[in-house]
C-alpha cells in the first residue's frame, strides 16, 4: 500500500483533473448576461414572431405590428432597415391570417419569410424589398420554414389550414415543387428543421388524431415529398425544434401544451426518435434555436413556470444550464454564433413601453 506522502502526488494530480475537467465542461451560461435592450422603429412591438440569424451576423425578426421583416446588425444591434409589404397584425381574422411568420435566410443576400395570405415572400436584404411573391396554395397563413441547402429547396409550412400541408419550394426557379398533406395532424404543425447528414426534414406536430397527449416529430424525404414517418411525443404539443450535435433534437414542448395541462418542460430526442433527455427545468416554448459554436440550445419559453425566460442548455451533455427572465409574449429567440449574441423580443408592456429586443450574451 502507498505512503501518505506517496498518495498525495497521485490525489493532487486526480484534482487538477478533475478541475481541468471541470473548467473544460462550465457552461458559458455562468457568465450569460443581458447586454442592452434594442428598440425597435416604427409603431410599438405588441405583435411579432420568428427570428434568425444569417451566416453574415444579420438579425431578422418577424414584426407583425410594423407589417415587416425588420433587421439588425447582430454584432453592434446598430437597426439596418426594414423590409414591408406583408400583411401585418389581422385583428379581426388573428394570427392565422397574419404575417411577417416564420423567416430563414438563404445564402447571403436573402431572407424567406412566410405572410398571412398563404405565401412566401422573398426579401433582398441588400435593397430590403419584396422581390417574390410565391403562393402555396392554402387559405391562410404561411408559417415556420427551413431552408434545404443540398436541394435548393425551401421548405414551408400552412400550419393553420386543415389539415395542415408542407411545401417545397425551389429558391431557383420560385416555384412550388411538390406538397406533404399531414392529414393526421389535428392542431396544426410547428418550427422545422433540416439536417445536413442524413438530408431529411424533421418537424413538431403539437398533436395528432385529435389527441392533445399524443405529439409527434415528423421525418419527411425532401427529395421524396414523402412523410417517412412520425416519432411520438407525450404530453407535450412542441412548437420549437432544434437539431445539435450528435444526431440529437432539442424538442420544445409548447404555451400551448401548458393550457393543455401538460408540464412545462423540454426534451431531447435521437434522429431516430429515442428520447435521451428530459428537462424539466424550462418549457413552454415556441422557437427553440442551436448554437453549434457555443455548444447549447436556447428556448424562447414564454410560458415557464414562474413567468417567461431564456432557457439555456448544454447541447453536449443535454443539461439545462439556466433561465434567464424575458418579458411579456417573448416566443422568439435567435443566436449569432459569431458573437455569442442571443435576441429575444419582448412586447410592448410595463418593461418595455415601446417594445424591445433583449439581448444576451457573455459578461463583459
Amino acid at each position: 500500500m502507498p505512503t501518505k506522502r506517496a498518495l498525495l502526488p497521485l490525489l493532487s494530480s486526480a484534482i487538477l483533473s478533475l478541475a481541468c475537467a471541470a473548467a473544460q465542461a462550465s457552461p458559458t451560461a455562468a457568465t450569460l448576461e443581458r447586454l442592452e435592450t434594442l428598440r425597435v422603429p416604427g409603431k410599438p412591438l405588441a405583435v411579432f414572431d420568428i427570428g434568425f440569424v444569417n451566416a453574415d451576423g444579420v438579425y431578422a425578426l418577424s414584426d407583425r405590428s410594423n407589417g415587416g421583416l425588420d433587421f439588425f446588425k447582430a454584432a453592434t444591434g446598430a437597426f439596418l432597415g426594414r423590409a414591408t409589404g406583408f400583411a401585418g397584425y389581422n385583428k379581426a381574422g388573428g394570427y392565422d391570417v397574419s404575417g411577417p411568420n416564420g423567416v430563414v435566410a438563404v445564402g447571403r443576400n436573402e431572407f424567406w419569410a412566410g405572410d398571412g395570405n398563404s405565401t412566401v415572400k422573398v426579401v433582398d436584404l441588400r435593397t430590403k424589398k419584396v422581390i417574390a411573391s410565391i403562393s402555396t396554395g392554402g387559405h391562410k397563413r404561411t408559417d415556420e420554414m427551413t431552408y434545404d441547402a443540398r436541394d435548393h429547396l425551401v421548405v414551408a409550412v400552412n400550419n393553420a389550414d386543415d389539415p395542415p400541408f408542407v411545401s417545397f419550394i425551389s429558391t431557383r426557379t420560385h416555384k412550388v415543387d411538390g406538397r406533404v398533406v399531414l392529414k393526421r395532424a389535428s392542431d396544426g404543425a410547428e418550427q422545422p428543421v433540416w439536417d445536413p447528414a442524413s438530408g431529411l426534414i424533421y418537424l413538431s406536430i403539437p398533436s395528432l388524431d385529435h389527441i392533445k397527449a399524443h405529439s409527434a416529430v415528423a421525418v419527411i424525404n425532401p427529395r421524396t415529398r414523402k412523410l417517412i414517418r412520425y416519432m411520438p411525443v407525450s404530453r407535450c404539443m412542441p412548437a420549437g425544434l432544434a437539431l445539435g450535435p450528435r444526431h440529437h433534437l432539442l424538442v420544445g414542448c409548447s404555451d400551448d401544451g401548458v393550457a393543455a395541462g401538460f408540464p412545462a418542460r423540454s426534451f431531447v430526442m435521437t434522429t431516430s426518435g429515442r428520447i435521451v433527455a428530459r428537462l424539466p427545468e424550462v418549457g413552454g416554448s415556441d422557437e427553440v434555436w442551436s448554437d453549434l459554436r457555443a455548444h447549447q440550445y436556447y428556448l424562447a419559453a414564454v410560458a415557464n413556470t414562474g413567468g417567461p425566460v431564456l432557457g439555456v442548455v448544454d447541447s453536449r451533455t443535454d443539461r439545462w444550464l439556466a433561465n434567464l427572465p424575458t418579458g411579456p409574449h417573448a416566443h422568439s429567440v435567435a443566436a449569432d454564433a459569431r458573437t455569442g449574441r442571443v435576441f429575444v423580443p419582448i412586447a410592448a408592456g410595463k418593461e418595455c413601453p415601446e417594445g424591445c429586443i433583449a439581448v444576451f450574451g457573455p459578461k463583459k
